[in-house]
């Protein structure tokens, strides 16, 4: 599930070309960016998966009608940098694994 996620994510930030974030800067210390996403656009981890370059990738997303999200990687010095953001997120059905799958 974990690799699923990943190149989920990955994929989306391909696809998005040039990211995009919410108007706050685009790093900073992990605790800021969580309540600033929190308190003005009501976004919440719903993800989270280990990079292989020991960062950590989060999605949030909000449960209101425009479905905002932001894509997180927090660096293992505690610094979080905003990847992409946008609307409309939803979550898709967990994939059903093959016994023995390494995925």
């Amino acid at each position: 599930m974990k690799m699923y996620l990943a190149a989920a994510s990955a994929a989306l930030i391909a696809t998005l070309g040039s990211p995009v974030a919410h108007a706050a800067a685009p790093c900073q210390e992990r605790g800021a960016v969580l309540a600033k996403l929190a308190k003005n656009y009501a976004e919440a981890p719903v993800a989270i998966g280990m990079a292989s370059n020991g960062g950590v990738l989060e999605v949030l997303a909000a449960e209101s009608e425009t479905g905002s999200f932001t894509i997180i990687v927090t660096m293992p010095n505690g610094m979080s940098c905003m990847l992409a953001s946008g609307r409309h997120f939803e979550m898709l059905p967990a994939p059903k694994l093959a016994k023995g799958d390494p995925a």
